[in-house]
């Protein structure tokens, strides 16, 4: 069998599995929508993460996307949008784009919020027109392992993510490469 005639199918059967939810996710949203979707995006995590909690109070600001939609047949792609917290008050409003290509099929979603810890981080979203995570300020990835070695004594990085509620049928969920733009809502 050809490769090409396999991957097609092996594409078709598995989008054909993809939840509409997942889909759903990559409407634009409106600005009320999209607070409260990141207000319950920031309950749930809290819930789940007692670390997110007690950075929130130590954080200069949180950018929060509850949704994200992830898809991919060799090249891929992610979007959402979401806000920027800042204090009690919405500084804005931001997407998330990212690309990739290599061994990839499938879609998932997923949310992610960033808690920005330094002035430097919170001006470097606000003064570059489309902020890339893995350039500029520092942005550590908490996951299980980092998590068991950070307290709010050991803070020392300029933001600090959280990935949360994945679902779907991709392997692998990562920020990095992500490009944060503001928005208008």
């Amino acid at each position: 069998m050809n490769a090409r005639i396999f991957l097609f199918t092996l594409a078709l059967a598995i989008a054909s599995l993809v939840p509409m939810s997942i889909i759903h996710h990559a409407e634009a949203a409106t600005a009320q929508e999209l607070t409260r979707d990141s207000r319950q995006a920031l309950e749930r995590l809290y819930r789940t993460n007692a670390l997110a909690e007690s950075l929130s109070h130590k954080a200069k600001a949180i950018l929060v996307f509850p949704n994200i939609v992830k898809a991919g047949l060799v090249f891929g792609g992610s979007y959402g949008e979401g806000e920027l917290i800042d204090g009690e008050k919405i500084g804005g409003y931001y997407n998330s784009v990212s690309g990739s290509w290599g061994l990839q099929i499938g879609a998932q979603s997923y949310g992610y919020v960033v808690f920005l810890m330094t002035d430097k981080a919170l001006q470097s979203l606000h003064q570059t027109h489309g902020w890339e995570i893995g350039v500029g300020p520092t942005v550590v990835i908490v996951d299980e392992g980092v998590a068991k070695n950070l307290s709010s004594t050991t803070l020392k990085d300029d933001a600090y993510a959280f990935i949360f509620g994945q679902q779907g049928l991709m392997a692998g969920v990562s920020i990095e490469g992500s490009k944060i733009s503001k928005i208008e809502r």
